[in-house]
Parts: C-alpha cells; sequence; structure tokens
C-alpha cells in the first residue's frame, strides 16, 4: 500500500475464509445494485491484496484500478485524471465546479452496457479534489440515473480517521487473518515447508498481520522453517515491524511521543489492547518532564498511592493514531503499538515503565511489579520472587494473562535452574488455563532445559498431556499422563492421582478399555511411591474425590454398576458445594457414568459458572461438552445444540481441535432430528477427519450414530443399518464401548424398517444387559420398543403400550415421539385408523415441540395416508421467519440488530453507536427474545430476509 506499507508478494491464492465471504457478498451487491465501499484495515492488513482479488474476482463488466502515487504533485483533480487516463478516458476537468457532472456522465456512459467496477487503492494520498468528487459521485450512485450499476471500492488506512470526503461511504473493515488462515497463508507461501511449532509461533507472532507474517517468512533461513534452528528472539524485532508500518509513525509530534510510548508499554504489561486513559497520561506525563509521580525512580516499590484526579482527554492532544473510549485508550492498530515498543531506545522503554510502575496506585501489585521487572539489566532474585509471589496470590482476582506474564518475567528473572524450571512451569499453567496452548507447550520446553527435581518434571509433563488430550493423539496423552504421575507419585499424591485419571480419560476417549482399566491399575516405579495407593484414611478433599472416581470408573468399566454407584454417588455429592472448575467437571463426568443427567447438568453449568468467574477459558469447552452430552441424553437437542455451538467457539478460540471434535459430533446429533442434511454432513465430517488424526473413538462413533440417524430420519432405513450394523454387533470393529449401545435402538428401528429384522435380533439382547444396568434412564423404555419391533403381531402392540408407560417415567420427547410414530404405523398398517390417529398426531406433537422437523414429517405424512390432514402448527414443517418480526424492535434493537447482521461484534456496536458494551448485550438479548432466533447466524438470515422483502415492495 503505496506510501504506507511495504508489503510482501502477494499470496499464492486468496484462500476460503471470512474476507473471501465478505468479498463475495460485496461483490455479488455492486454487480446488481451498484453502491461504494471504503476498505480498510491496519497496515500490512491486506487492504491492496484485497482489491487486486476484488478486481480479478469482479466478471460481469469493466474494471477500473488505478493505486494512488504520493510522488505526483497533489494538483486539483490529479488523482482523478490518473484514474480516467488508466481508464482509457480523455475528458478534460476543469476546476469551475463541473468536475462531478463530468465524472458522472462518464460512469453512466461506460456503465451503460454491463455493470462495473471502480477500484482506488490509497485514496486518501488522492488530491482532496479528487476525494471529494469521488465522494459525492460514490453518494449518488444509487440515485443518478443510468449510474446504478457502478460499485466503487476504495481503500484507506485504518490506523488514522477516514478522510472528510469519504467519512460518509461504508466502511469494510479488513479483521486479521484467523489463525487457521494465516496457517494457510504460511502454507502457500513456504510450499508446507515449515515446522508445525515453528508455523504455530509464526501465526501468534503476527497476530492476524499478513504482511508481517511474509516479512517473518523472509527474516528466516530455510533451516529456521524447518524448526532445524533456533528462530531469533524476538521473531518481530524492531526493524520488522517498522517494515511493516512503513510510513504510518513518520510526521509524529514531538509532545506526543511519550504518550504514545505509554500506551505501547501499558499494553505490553498487560496483554490487553487498551489500557486505562488517565494512568497513561500521568505516565506521559512524567516521561516528557511535565508532572511528578512519586517514587519512580528504580525504588519504585515504595512509591505512594497516586490520586485519581487528572482531566480527561481533549480531542485535540490525543493523536490519530490512538482512540479514547469509556476511559480506555488504545492503538487504532496493534502492529502499530508494537512498532512504537520495539523502535524505542532500551533507556527510553525503561524510563515508561518507571513511568508506569509510579503512576500505578498499588505499588506492589503485579502490575507495578511487572514494569520494574522490565527496568532491571539481569537476573534479580529478589524481584523475581516478590513477581512469583504476587502471582501466585489467588485473592487478587488477576486474570489469567497479567498472571501468566508474571510468572515468564519471575523465571527470566530466576538465577537459580531449578526455580526457573519451576516458574516456567507455573507459567505454562496460566498459559495453558488462559486458553493458550502453543504458548504453554513453549513455556513447558524452556522449563524442561532447566535443571529441576522430579516434582517440577512432573508438573511439566502432566501440563503437557493435558495440552495433547485436548489437541493431539490421546494415546500419546495417555503415555505422558503416565509418566507424570510416576515422577509425582512420591511428592504429590494428588497430581499423581489426577495424571492416572487423565490417563484413563485418555484411554476413553480412544475407545480403548483395556488400556482404561491399565491406566487406573498403574503403579510407580520402585522407589517412587505407588501411585494407586492414595491414602484410605483421608475420606475428604481432592486425594479422596480421585480416588472414588478412580474406583466408580473402574466398576463401570468391569460391568459392575452396583459397584460404581457408591463411589460414583460420592464424587457427585461433593461436587455440589464446590467452587473450583475441575471439581465441578469431576462431578459432572461422574454423573454421566451414573446416568444422572440432572446432576451432570448442574455440575455441568456450575463449572461453566466458575470458569468464567477464574476467567480459565481453556475449560469451558469441556464444561459445555459435558452440558451437551447431558442434555442429549436427556432428549433436549435443542439446548444441546446451544451448548455445543458456544462450545465449538470456545474450542476453536483455545486451540482444542479434539473437544472441537466431540461439539461436532453433537451438533451432527442434534441436526440429525432437524432434517438439516447438509449440517449433519458438514459437522460428521469435520469430526471425522479430526478423530480419524488423533484417535477419537467416542467422537468417531457419535458422529457417524449421527449420519445414520438423518438417513433413518429420511426414510432411507436400509442405508442407516448399513452405516450402524458394523458399529454396534460384536467384533473388532464395534464403536466405542460406553457409545455403541445408544445407537441399538437406531439399528433395530432401521433393519426392522428395511425388511431385515433378524439382522438386529443379537444385539437386543446385549442392549437388554445395558438396560438392566439403570445408567441410561431412557433404555428400559427403547428397550421394549426395539422387542415390539421384533415381535409377532400379536405381542407387539403390548409391547409398544408398555413402552409408552416407560416413557412416561421419564423425560425427553423426542424418544417418545419416536415409540408413537413406530406404533402409530404399525396401528395404521392394521386398519386400525382411529386409534392410528391418536398416536400418530401425539407423535407429531411431541416431534414439533422438541423441534425434530424432520421427524415430524414422517408423522404428517403417516397422518395424511390414513386420511388425515394435519396443518399449521401441525403440519410437521419448521416455522418460517418472514422478516416482519422487524417490525416490533425499537429503533435503537433494530440500528443493532443489523450492525451484528453486518459481522460487527458487540464491542464495534458500541463504538459506532457510541453506546456501552453492556447496553449492546442487553438490547441484543432482547432482539434474540422478540424475533425468536436463538444465534447470531439465525440472526443474519432474518435481517437479509427482510432486507430483501423490503427491496421487493
Amino acid at each position: 500500500m503505496t506510501g504506507q506499507t511495504t508489503p510482501g508478494p502477494a499470496p499464492l491464492r486468496y484462500r476460503p475464509g471470512p474476507r473471501r465471504q465478505a468479498l463475495a457478498a460485496l461483490l455479488d451487491g455492486l454487480r446488481t445494485d451498484g453502491g461504494a465501499h471504503v476498505v480498510t484495515g491496519e497496515p500490512g492488513g491486506g487492504r491492496t491484496a484485497f482489491l487486486e482479488f476484488a478486481a480479478r474476482s469482479f466478471h460481469a463488466g469493466p474494471v477500473w484500478h488505478v493505486r494512488a502515487d504520493p510522488a505526483r504533485t497533489p494538483r486539483p483533480h490529479s488523482g482523478l485524471r490518473t484514474l480516467l487516463r488508466a481508464a482509457g478516458r480523455s475528458v478534460r476537468l476543469s476546476d469551475d465546479g463541473t468536475a462531478d457532472k463530468v465524472f458522472l456522465d462518464v460512469l453512466r456512459e461506460a456503465s451503460a452496457r454491463s455493470a462495473l467496477l471502480v477500484c482506488v487503492d490509497d485514496a486518501h494520498l488522492w488530491d482532496p479534489a479528487s476525494r471529494a468528487v469521488l465522494g459525492r459521485a460514490a453518494a449518488r450512485v444509487h440515485t443518478a440515473d443510468g449510474a446504478h450499476r457502478v460499485g466503487l471500492l476504495f481503500t484507506v488506512p485504518g490506523h488514522r480517521p477516514v478522510a472528510p470526503e469519504l467519512a460518509g461511504l461504508p466502511v469494510l473493515d479488513l479483521a486479521p487473518l484467523t489463525p487457521g488462515d494465516a496457517a494457510g497463508l504460511l502454507h502457500d507461501l513456504t510450499d508446507g515447508a515449515v515446522d508445525p511449532a515453528v508455523r504455530d509461533e509464526l501465526v501468534i507472532e503476527a497476530q492476524g498481520n499478513p504482511a508481517l507474517l511474509v516479512a517473518l517468512i523472509h527474516r528466516l533461513s530455510p533451516a529456521q522453517l524447518r524448526g532445524r534452528r533456533a528462530l531469533p528472539r524476538p521473531p518481530a524485532d524492531a526493524g520488522t515491524l517498522a517494515a511493516v508500518a512503513g510510513g504510518c509513525l513518520t510526521g509524529v509530534r514531538p509532545d506526543h511521543a511519550g504518550l504514545l510510548l505509554s500506551v505501547a508499554a501499558a499494553t505490553r504489561v498487560t496483554g490487553e489492547p487498551d489500557a486505562e486513559a488517565s494512568l497513561v497520561r500521568r505516565a506521559a506525563a512524567v516521561l516528557e518532564g511535565r508532572g511528578e509521580v512519586p517514587g519512580v525512580g528504580v525504588t519504585a516499590a515504595c512509591s505512594v498511592p497516586v490520586p485519581h484526579a487528572e482531566p480527561p482527554f481533549d480531542g485535540e492532544e490525543l493523536p490519530d493514531l490512538l482512540v479514547l473510549f469509556e476511559g480506555r485508550i488504545r492503538f487504532r492498530s496493534a502492529l502499530l503499538g508494537r512498532a512504537v515498543y520495539a523502535g524505542a531506545p532500551p533507556e527510553r522503554r525503561h524510563a515508561a515503565h518507571r513511568a508506569l510502575a509510579g503512576a500505578l496506585p498499588a505499588p506492589h501489585g503485579v502490575l507495578a511489579l511487572l514494569h520494574r521487572s522490565w527496568t532491571v539489566p539481569g537476573p534479580d532474585a529478589g524481584l523475581a520472587a516478590e513477581l512469583a509471589a504476587a502471582a501466585a496470590d489467588v485473592t487478587s482476582g488477576l486474570p489469567p494473562g497479567p498472571r501468566r506474564t508474571a510468572q515468564v518475567r519471575a523465571a527470566e528473572l530466576t538465577p537459580d535452574g531449578a526455580e526457573r524450571a519451576h516458574r516456567y512451569t507455573a507459567a505454562a499453567e496460566q498459559a495453558l488455563l488462559a486458553g493458550h496452548p502453543p504458548e504453554a507447550l513453549r513455556l513447558l520446553d524452556a522449563a524442561v532445559t532447566c535443571p529441576a527435581p522430579a516434582p517440577v518434571r512432573g508438573r511439566a509433563e502432566l501440563l503437557r498431556a493435558r495440552v495433547l488430550l485436548a489437541d493431539g493423539p490421546v494415546d500419546d496423552a495417555r503415555e505422558s499422563f503416565l509418566l507424570a504421575a510416576s515422577l509425582l507419585a512420591d511428592p504429590s499424591p494428588a497430581e499423581s492421582g489426577a495424571a492416572v485419571l487423565g490417563a484413563a480419560d485418555a484411554a476413553w476417549a480412544a475407545g480403548d478399555p483395556a488400556a482404561c482399566l491399565r491406566a487406573l491399575a498403574h503403579e510407580a516405579p520402585p522407589g517412587t511411591g505407588d501411585a494407586t495407593a492414595l491414602p484410605r484414611t483421608e475420606n475428604h478433599g481432592p486425594v479422596a474425590l480421585l480416588r472414588d472416581h478412580r474406583d466408580g470408573m473402574r466398576a463401570v468399566l468391569q460391568g459392575r454398576f452396583d459397584l460404581a454407584a457408591a463411589p460414583l454417588t460420592r464424587v457427585v455429592e461433593r461436587g455440589r458445594p464446590a467452587a473450583e472448575p475441575e471439581r465441578l467437571l469431576r462431578s459432572a463426568a461422574a454423573a454421566l457414568m451414573l446416568g444422572d443427567v440432572t446432576a451432570a447438568r448442574r455440575a455441568g453449568a456450575r463449572a461453566l459458572a466458575a470458569a468464567r468467574t477464574l476467567r480459565a477459558a481453556a475449560l469451558e469447552p469441556r464444561a459445555l461438552e459435558y452440558l451437551a452430552y447431558a442434555e442429549l441424553r436427556a432428549g433436549r437437542h435443542q439446548l444441546a445444540r446451544t451448548h455445543a455451538e458456544e462450545g465449538l467457539r470456545a474450542a476453536r478460540r483455545t486451540g482444542q481441535r479434539n473437544t472441537a471434535a466431540h461439539h461436532h459430533a453433537v451438533l451432527a446429533l442434534a441436526a440429525s432430528i432437524e432434517g438439516a442434511q447438509e449440517r449433519v454432513a458438514e459437522h460428521t465430517a469435520t469430526a471425522l477427519a479430526t478423530a480419524r488424526r488423533h484417535g477419537l473413538a467416542q467422537a468417531a462413533m457419535l458422529a457417524q450414530w449421527a449420519a445414520a440417524r438423518a438417513d433413518l430420519g429420511a426414510g432411507r432405513p436400509r442405508e442407516a443399518a448399513d452405516r450402524l450394523g458394523p458399529l454396534v454387533r460384536p467384533g473388532a470393529r464395534r464403536g466405542h464401548f460406553a457409545v455403541w449401545m445408544l445407537a441399538v435402538p437406531c439399528f433395530v428401528e432401521a433393519t426392522a424398517l428395511a425388511g431385515q429384522p433378524e439382522r438386529a435380533r443379537a444385539v437386543v439382547e446385549d442392549f437388554a444387559l445395558w438396560a438392566g444396568c439403570g445408567a441410561d434412564p431412557q433404555a428400559p423404555a427403547q428397550l421394549l420398543r426395539c422387542r415390539a419391533l421384533l415381535a409377532a403381531p400379536e405381542a407387539a402392540d403390548e409391547l409398544y403400550l408398555r413402552a409408552l408407560d416407560r416413557h412416561d417415567e421419564t423425560s425427553g420427547d423426542f424418544e417418545r415421539a419416536r415409540t408413537e410414530l413406530l406404533h402409530g404405523k404399525w396401528l395404521r398398517r392394521r386398519r386400525r385408523l382411529r386409534e392410528a390417529r391418536a398416536r400418530l398426531g401425539e407423535a407429531l406433537v411431541d416431534f414439533e415441540r422438541c423441534g425434530a422437523y424432520l421427524w415430524a414429517r414422517q408423522a404428517g405424512a403417516e397422518l395424511r395416508a390414513g386420511g388425515a390432514a394435519p396443518g399449521g402448527a401441525g403440519s410437521g414443517e419448521p416455522p418460517r421467519h418472514d422478516g416482519r418480526g422487524l417490525s416490533q424492535l425499537t429503533p435503537q434493537q433494530l440500528r443493532i440488530a443489523r450492525c451484528v447482521a453486518e459481522g460487527a461484534t458487540n464491542r464495534e456496536v458500541a463504538l459506532s453507536l457510541s453506546v456501552s458494551t453492556r447496553t449492546v448485550d442487553y438490547h441484543l438479548r432482547n432482539v434474540f427474545a422478540t424475533l425468536g432466533v436463538r444465534s447470531r447466524v439465525e440472526l443474519v438470515r432474518l435481517v437479509e430476509q427482510a432486507e430483501k422483502a423490503s427491496a421487493h415492495l
């Protein structure tokens, strides 16, 4: 982007993703209706590449594409003349006010036969007169006669306000690349010749900036890219950042330099995008010699609290590079903040940190200590100890980000190797809790390079195993857990017991019951203690909890539910008063093994709330996974979908592909009753892809069950039976040991409807054993339904009625409705039409109540075949939104709904409407309730339908 950035070579291809989707939607509108958009983004964010791809992708007519040149003398209308020359138009422009009409006439003529796209890169560099003509033309292309098929795209930098001549146009802000898109771009640029660990680090370092990613690649040698040599530290140095920022930092006023550096230093310490405005103002005043803060020297620990009586910023003194909102101040581009900090001389950075440390009201707090840590020249055992102690204070309410940064700095300042390893491990634990597994692995790698005793090495291995369990081959995770259990057996029985259970969890996910039992019977090597010998004298606390969970899981795996009930019930009960998310997660898992879905839902919900309170982002996806499974077991598919959708987003944010695969499987199961065949296929394929790579037998089984159930609901019983047969029948191909029996009722129904009941008779007897265990409240009714499907005609009716009686003892509309549907079919085929209509009508209502529209259509078809005509709410069709519901919204709610439909986050909506984020949250909840939508995706669809409907009125 001329004059602003130093971009690398264009990407080899513009990969599918949010940017391509946004561009496709934009071009669709420009082809048909015309219009104008200003495309903006941070330096190096890909504005030029986006515009070039737009020009290449527009096939509805000619494209005029120019890039502004700052070297040209900015004479009036010089930019416009450049555009017209590039388009092959010889037009005389004068300064007598006729340029607007001339330009519109040219656009009208060029778009007479086909649509026209005009692309101007770096339009802010054009002369004001040309920008004014562009802006007025853009505002009139919808209304000007004959110019309605003209699309105009202008790019401007996002680190400063849009020029006033273009300020009224719609803005498309290019968000940073997602981690997946950044990894794909890195793969394209290196032909795949990059080590996975190096790839992950470069993706994190680039923070979604394409030009910075390209610059980082160019800085590394082939050996460094392949992981054979260490990366430079930091990977993005001052020169690299300055090159990507280009001329964005030139021309900064000297009296603004201190403020910019103060903001950069403050955000570096907290890891947040913004900082407290009054804090950085006080620090900047000291840095520039315009104020005094007590104790700003090296002895800042002796400083006293500073009163917060600073006047607010006024508009004139705030640089264009910064944004002030609700008392917080930030850079318009995070890249510029990094460049400002990296480009400052070391003594200047030290002075900024000293000023910020002295300006903080808590001189012994973590933030003040962190600022002091960046003023010392080398190891400092005393300051390291202060930092470590402050970071370990659980009463401080400190979020994992600053806590993790404090522990990393404490480790870096620690001269003793063993203590340094301990502190790196503590920092890795916080990184993992905060949802940053790659960073956690790097910190663990740093820890193992230091000499450390067995307890420290054991804790490091335990954390590595947890990373692998959520995002790696689960067999590898199991072995790491077992190693950790051996190393921790003597010094920490509770942690060793947690490692043993972690190994069992990994074997459970892999569907290996023998490995699960071996893990639960794990013994430490001689001389390191016995991990299984947890003290029997302790009946409370974490050791007893782990012992009971182990005993209960072992009994479940041995088929002894009578022996499992007591210890697992104690695990559930101990979770009731707990506030720690890990203990609550254990309680939820135990409740699911017992089949107590009410307790599982309660514990899962409390675990989720506790994780959010502690800002332990890494625990949220697992809590939502247990909630989703509990809702599935209870037959509440809509609630399961809601939890799984949220869990999938959380898993993606925190880099947990294995957990994401489980959420995809739940979403496939939820979609399989709704008739959403494409969603079933999409979620099933995604779940299976990860399951096969990482050995997730449970997720694979659930996903394949979902595909079969969708076949069954769509009237394809033979295909459903063929899918499920190998998974439920005895043999090496049988599915996950804890899941296959849940799919038996589907298999039996599929074989019966396909005219092959003999295929299911042996499996029903296996299912009878499961139903007798009492671990699944739905199983007894399902067993009677299965027996009815396989029974002789004279016995089937009684079995169906008994099944319905058992359904009355449990919740779950879906399973009851399936029994009603099958009984209604059976009655209709025996010409008992009045009874059939009553039973099918009940099935239809129950299916609609739980959102199972695919199955409701079957019930409706059976009713019609029996002479009834379902209609209205009982038609078996899902309710349709027509857009008239938008009229129920208040003006403010409507504005927020439209912003969200355009892809804005709640914070971006707040900024654009000049309200608080809390206000947006409040209105958006009311919008969802008023319109009856459950997600932002549904809201987008509804707003789009409404706008299309109004366009045709």
